[in-house]
């Protein structure tokens, strides 16, 4: 079988199941939201912004449609992956509209807390759905094809590319109110991935979805990012068998380290996490009360060197090394209090 032929019944397998998310609020919810926003409180821009608001498109129940995104089905019973940025907004309500125009109310399952992706529930039979493949065989210059919602406008837009890079390293935006996310062990696509396809799956040549497209960078050309699909199947499993997502937490607050940072703050090094409650409102300690630090003995100003013997750097995060554990287990972390090393051990909660 040639090349494009290939491409075609890969792109005839994987349509039926990549979906649309349409996001949509209550106008007195968005007023509401509106009235705590400095940007807005002069009354006349509150009222011009209103007047606005009830001209948009609105959905069939009378709500303002505020955005949107991609998605794949991933069972017959109607579970579906998306990013978690397309369905961060807990007081919208969500949707999802088939290729073929069927819409359907979707439910928020989980939002992963480090990790890019959440999961849908739509209540269907016989659905169609993507298998999964693995993205630990990916190879640079391997094909993958993008399809997704684009600009929230073209639905079903199929792009093709090539692996382009492995495992990268990026800090994306991932809402409209500019929060950004540091993103890890991302894959590098020339595809194209527009805004809107947020969330859609990125397949190989037999229609196994490899990644989660997940991130542009404004600027460049040919640049793309998804998440490895390996991540979605450990979310999977957790929901599966604790009806949630699980992961391990600390219960600190802290900065990463940098030569900058040592330098402005006459650090003694210039890698590690500071200890710190990063100038967050009154009330808010570096030291979550009750938490596994906290019983540990950690104190503000600690510096974190190393977890489970793994160094903290930019590269590395406390973060990072925190995931490759389970929760429950006992771990050791070396951190420097006044000039002097402290090992400590302690045991990983559930967040």
């Amino acid at each position: 079988m040639d090349y494009e032929q290939k491409v075609k019944n890969a792109v005839k397998k994987t349509l039926p199941a990549v979906i649309s998310v349409a996001i949509s609020k209550d106008l007195e919810k968005i007023a509401e939201e509106l009235s705590f926003n400095p940007l807005f409180n002069n009354p006349y821009d509150r009222a011009f912004i209103e007047s606005k608001l009830k001209q948009a498109p609105k959905d069939e129940h009378g709500h303002i449609k505020v955005g949107g995104g991609s998605g794949f089905i991933i069972s017959a019973d109607g579970i579906i992956l998306t990013n978690k940025h397309v369905v961060m907004d807990s007081n919208a309500e969500y949707s999802v509209i088939m290729g073929g125009g069927k819409k359907y109310d979707a439910r928020v399952l989980a939002r992963d807390p480090l990790s890019d992706v959440a999961i849908l529930k739509i209540e269907g039979k016989n659905l169609p759905y993507l298998e999964f493949g693995s993205s630990f065989d990916l190879e640079l210059g391997q094909t993958v094809i993008a399809i997704g919602n684009a600009l929230n406008e073209f639905q079903n837009t199929v792009s093709t590319g090539v692996v382009s890079g492995l495992s990268r390293l990026i800090t994306a935006v991932t809402d409209l109110a500019g929060h950004q996310e540091r993103l890890k062990g991302l894959i590098q696509t020339d595809a194209a991935i527009n805004p809107g396809n947020s969330g859609g799956p990125m397949v190989d040549l037999s229609a196994k979805v490899v990644g989660i497209n997940s991130a542009v960078v404004f600027g460049a050309q040919n640049i793309g990012f998804a998440i490895p699909i390996e991540r979605a199947k450990r979310d999977l499993e957790e929901i599966k068998k604790y009806g949630r997502i699980r992961r391990p937490f600390i219960g600190l607050r802290h900065i990463i380290l940098n030569d900058q940072i040592q330098e402005r703050f006459h650090l003694p090094v210039s890698a590690g996490a500071l200890i710190v409650s990063e100038g967050l409102p009154q009330g808010e300690t570096a030291i979550i009360p009750n938490s596994p630090a906290a019983k540990a003995g950690f104190h503000e100003f600690d510096i974190v060197l190393e977890c489970g013997e793994k160094k903290i750097n930019e590269e590395n995060t406390l973060e990072d090394s925190l995931s490759g554990f389970e929760i429950g287990e006992k771990i050791n972390f070396t951190i420097l209090r006044e000039g002097k090393k402290i090992e400590k051990q302690v045991a990983l909660e559930e967040i």
